[in-house]
């Protein structure tokens, strides 16, 4: 449920794969592979770089594309499909900012309310002040508040080997916000960018308190049943993958070798990852839900440019992060917008044109190698 480079590290529930599996491409994809052919050789050579397998689909107009690559289980050889459903991880935070900014439209909040507001005394002590932070700038990465995923018992016991210890463990996001208050922010609210996961966990809480029911519920509501999205879930502690799924795969160590042993963490109780990233969904559905917003069929224009109005990042494959959604500017000077998800086992991408209608969302059920970026800039940028 953290923001991924290039190539994916350990911290902040970041990862994806190295493990060498046989390249397959699914009928499906063979038949309709037209014009997404080096879409397809990156995600092939995503798993000869080591990871299990590779899924996705690409959405163009009316046209869909499903690709896939390795295996989505490794005892078995079954092969990766384009239809499976996997972790969302970070993902999850484009659709909590979704109902924040719905919200806000009916006039049930203000983005420049404070989180003392809505929360008070939950961001208090260690240097922490909700009366000067906003939901805004929770949104945006510019609270300051400490990222608890970082917090090193936490980071211990979730991406080493005490994560088969502690995988069923579970948290409310109240707790979660209550490990990073043992820390002092980061930086003073709005003079910097941070990525913190404690952003959403309090996120989710100010949804709660204003609408008296739960983040899950509020996003079952306004967008998943609206969109018909079939294949996505809001799992509160359920630790078990819907089918049809791969099977998810972790090196868990913070400084992971391609030579270390490879654990099965498919089954995982998601609450460590809260309102950042516990959702479950396919490609399929990931690309109807970014087409859907930003075509402007979620939000109104108002609110859908808030999303959009960006903090310039530097060092980071995206080049700005708006409320809960990434602006990618690639190689070729075409941009999309989307985000990034990972979390044990699993590394994913969703992004779209600007107007909604070429979408590209994809999966590696891995998570100590790989690079996303490539396979984005194949299908937008192909040489």
């Amino acid at each position: 449920m953290a923001v991924r480079t290039a190539r994916v590290g350990a911290v902040g529930l970041v990862a994806a794969a190295a493990l060498t599996a046989a390249s397959f491409t699914s009928p499906a994809a063979a038949g309709s592979g037209v014009g997404h052919t080096q879409t397809q050789q990156a995600m092939d050579a995503a798993v000869k770089a080591g990871v299990p397998g590779v899924a996705g689909q690409v959405k163009e107009g009316a046209s869909v594309w499903p690709g896939s690559s390795g295996v989505g289980n490794l005892k078995t050889g079954q092969p990766r499909s384009a239809f499976d459903r996997y972790r969302i991880g970070s993902m999850t935070k484009t659709f909590v900012s979704t109902v924040l900014l719905q919200l806000e439209a009916e006039g049930k909040l203000d983005l420049d309310d404070t989180v003392e507001k809505w929360l008070p005394g939950v961001v208090r002590g260690n240097g922490n002040d909700g009366s000067r932070i906003s939901v805004r700038q929770l949104l945006n990465h510019t609270s300051g508040i400490f990222n608890y995923v970082t917090d090193p018992e936490f980071l211990e016991n979730g991406f080493t080997k005490k994560f088969l210890e502690h995988r069923y463990d579970t948290y409310t996001p109240a707790q979660l916000v209550g490990i990073a208050m043992r820390h002092q922010p980061s930086f003073e609210p709005g003079s910097n960018w941070s990525y913190s996961n404690t952003n959403y966990a309090l996120a989710g809480m100010v949804i709660e308190k204003v609408t008296g029911t739960s983040y899950e519920h509020e996003v079952q509501q306004r967008v998943v049943k609206p969109l018909g999205l079939t294949a996505t879930s809001v799992p509160r502690t359920a630790s078990a993958m819907p089918q049809p799924s791969a099977r998810a795969y972790s090196k868990l160590s913070l400084q992971p070798q391609p030579a270390d042993p490879t654990y099965d963490v498919t089954e995982l109780n998601p609450s460590a990852a809260g309102p950042a990233g516990a959702m479950i969904s396919d490609s399929g559905d990931l690309n109807r839900f970014y087409a859907a917003l930003l075509g402007g069929k979620l939000l109104p224009a108002e609110q859908l440019k808030e999303m959009k109005t960006t903090v310039p990042v530097s060092g980071a494959p995206f080049s700005g992060y708006g409320l809960g959604l990434m602006e990618f500017d690639l190689s070729c000077g075409t941009s999309v917008w989307g985000h990034g998800g990972n979390i044990q086992g699993s590394a994913s991408q969703a992004v779209t044109t600007p107007d909604g209608k070429h979408g590209l969302a994809f999966n590696f059920n891995g998570d100590w190698a790989g690079d996303t970026q490539s396979v984005i800039e194949a299908e937008y940028c192909p040489k």
